[in-house]
């Protein structure tokens, strides 16, 4: 008997699926894909790794998935006649939680190295994890982000964007985070990328029932 294939998949807040029937998933459905199947076009899709699903199906909602039947597999996706939905949870404050410490980790590697932190970008993810506790305004926020970007420099910000969009940040950008401190993370992703996902997995399954 073939192993099991258990993977990740991301929805949008209203937990609709993308394409064909649009319909709200439910935890304990199977749904079924039509026609040939083509990654990246017709399929079930999933990820093995969470960090690859949110580069794929971005969305504050994660479902733990099993793709079940004919199956196509790439690097760090594939996709499936059926995916079955094991569970899903809202996870926007573990996804806003996870870009704190990854920020965190990107400063500390920073200053490790010999280099100076500006402490606009310290300031931008104390406030996020404030605002996160309730304890600042969306304002606060706002003008945190604009100071990191600041700190940043235009030439800087504009070059993490474009490496931080190669990436799994973007999605988890679009689901729970703002951009404030891109260029602070975007050096450190590349080689700590499996110890970051081992950190999302595990915070991502305290949200399992």
């Amino acid at each position: 008997m073939a192993d099991r294939w258990f993977g990740w998949h991301f929805l949008p807040a209203d937990r609709r699926l993308r394409w064909g029937s649009c319909e709200v998933v439910e935890a304990g459905r199977t749904y079924r894909a039509k026609g040939p199947l083509v990654l990246c076009e017709n399929g079930m899709h999933a990820s093995r790794r969470a960090i690859d699903a949110l580069s794929y199906a971005p969305g504050p909602v994660v479902s733990r998935v099993e793709l079940l039947g004919e199956r196509l597999d790439d690097g760090d996706k594939s996709c499936a006649r059926e995916r079955l939905v094991l569970w899903l949870a809202d996870a926007t404050t573990v996804l806003h939680e996870f870009a704190c410490a990854m920020a965190t980790d990107a400063l500390c590697a920073a200053e490790a190295r010999g280099e100076r932190v500006d402490p606009r970008l310290w300031a931008a993810i104390e406030t996020k994890r404030r605002w996160l506790r309730g304890d600042a305004t969306d304002q606060e926020l706002a003008a945190a982000r604009a100071a990191a970007r600041a700190a940043a420099g235009a030439a800087a910000w504009d070059a993490a964007g474009a490496a931080a969009r190669a990436a799994a940040w973007d999605a988890a950008r679009a689901a729970a985070w703002d951009a404030a401190w891109d260029a602070a993370w975007a050096a450190a992703w590349d080689a700590a990328r499996a110890a970051q996902n081992v950190m999302l997995e595990t915070m991502l399954g305290s949200l399992a029932p």
